[in-house]
């Protein structure tokens, strides 16, 4: 049985915004409370709307951003508070795909000088070893040897992408945030990445918090998928069941556009707009917009200050934060 590589517990991100014409400021929570685990070789997927939280998590998870409050454990090890000087040991370990596919590598540099940086940062290998292992890399995302001397703007969208990949590979990373990996490509070119990603999972034992908005490649690439509303997660399981068998409404929601989507009609909501990032001020964050809790008469329970729902286990490694959970 896999052991479990990262654990995040009651995790917290508050930023302050200007509330006001005096310079008042208030507290925001990008991320409120949210706790979940991923053991080796699994892949998670983190799904919700742009500003829910997606993110933040991995980029507190690597310590790029700290939290406000709760704990990071990876590999048995608390790195929630460590210092920078401390956390870079883990760096090797523990990568990053960043979505901005122009920003993440330097304009300025070849190919050939973006992976020979990434190599010698993390391994004492000689000028013979650098290329080597530069060439294995090259194969290993399945890049031509004549693009190292390419620079980022000669390449593709998904030729800069296979970079980026060979560059968290070069330091011999085990877990990868992979934000947003098949944004701004072509449909035939997310296939393949996609692919890329799953292949190299199989060969070389890879966990991915695999984060997106596009419901069809999570569906698609993860084991199981947490599914976030304004900095919490609602609702947790099992990739097929949350897809196919979604419990939480604003889930339901999500999927059934999607399948909108592929019939070419027009996305529906309910309530308003899932859309819409208007916090409430207590009780379940969905109710505002939430079909069921409208349906029902909306019963005092959504919105009592003291009864948030908690994420309760359904079955079958399932969990659900909604006081009327929807039926199979």
């Amino acid at each position: 049985m896999p052991s479990r590589l990262l654990e995040v517990s009651d995790l917290r991100k508050d930023y302050h915004a200007r509330a006001g014409m005096f310079g008042q400021t208030r507290s925001v929570p990008a991320v409120d409370g949210v706790s979940f685990a991923l053991t080796e070789h699994e892949t998670l997927g983190l799904v919700g709307e742009s500003g829910c939280g997606k993110t933040t998590i991995g980029r507190i998870i690597l310590g790029v951003t700290r939290a406000t409050s709760g704990r990071v454990v990876f590999d048995g090890q608390d790195i929630t508070a460590l210092p920078l000087r401390a956390l870079r040991p883990l760096r090797k370990q523990m990568q990053m795909i960043f979505q901005d596919l122009d920003a993440a590598l330097n304009p300025r540099m070849r190919v050939r000088d973006i992976l020979h940086e990434a190599v010698t940062l993390h391994q004492q290998l000689d000028h013979a070893g650098v290329t080597r292992r530069t060439a294995e890399l090259l194969e290993q995302v399945s890049l031509k040897s004549g693009k190292l001397a390419s620079f980022p703007h000669e390449l593709s969208g998904g030729e800069k992408r296979r970079v980026g990949i060979a560059r968290v590979l070069a330091v011999g990373a085990r877990f990868i945030v992979a934000d947003e990996p098949t944004s701004a490509l072509d449909v035939s070119i997310q296939a393949q990445i996609v692919n890329l990603l799953r292949d190299l999972q199989l060969r070389l034992g890879l966990s991915y918090l695999f984060i997106s908005h596009d419901l069809e490649v999570v569906e698609l690439v993860s084991h199981r998928v947490a599914v976030m509303y304004l900095g919490k997660i609602v609702e947790i399981g099992p990739a097929d069941r949350v897809a196919r068998s979604a419990r939480h409404p604003y889930t339901s929601i999500l999927w059934s556009s999607l399948v909108e989507k592929r019939s070419q009609e027009v996305p529906r909501t309910a309530a308003g707009s899932v859309f819409d990032f208007e916090r409430p001020g207590h009780g379940c964050r969905f109710a505002p917009r939430c079909p069921v809790y409208e349906a029902a008469g909306r019963p005092a329970v959504c919105t009592d200050p003291t009864s948030e729902p908690p994420l309760r286990e359904l079955g079958d490694s399932h969990r659900v934060a909604c006081h009327f959970p929807l039926a199979r």
